[in-house]
């Protein structure tokens, strides 16, 4: 791998980090903000404000890990829990601290 191509490499996974807390992040606002206050207290003005959010949010991630897994060296479990964490609240989260240990072992010399 060159050193292009590894600097590349550890940008991309920087910004996956980044876009996987902002996606699980917008998921746990719609789930445990936006929803309850639609369905407790009558606004749902909140649902329809954080909805599209996460959308874009998702969207970029599933764009952006289309881009990563495309690059190849990335195993069919490892794809499988990059695309399922999407959908699981906190799952964001733990891809993002995977991804950090990946862009680590990338780094390092």
């Amino acid at each position: 791998m060159t050193p292009e191509q590894r600097t590349e490499e550890l940008a991309q996974l920087q910004r996956m980090r980044a876009i996987s807390l902002i996606e699980a992040s917008t998921l746990l606002l719609l789930v445990l903000v936006a929803v309850p206050l639609k369905h407790l207290a009558g606004l749902a003005i909140a649902t329809r404000i954080m909805g599209p959010v996460h959308g874009l949010a998702f969207l970029t991630y599933v764009w952006m890990l289309i881009q990563l897994v495309s690059a190849g060296g990335w195993s069919r479990s490892e794809i499988t829990r990059l695309v399922l964490a999407a959908f699981i609240p906190f799952g964001g989260f733990v891809n993002a601290q995977v991804l950090a240990r990946r862009q680590a072992r990338l780094a390092a010399p």
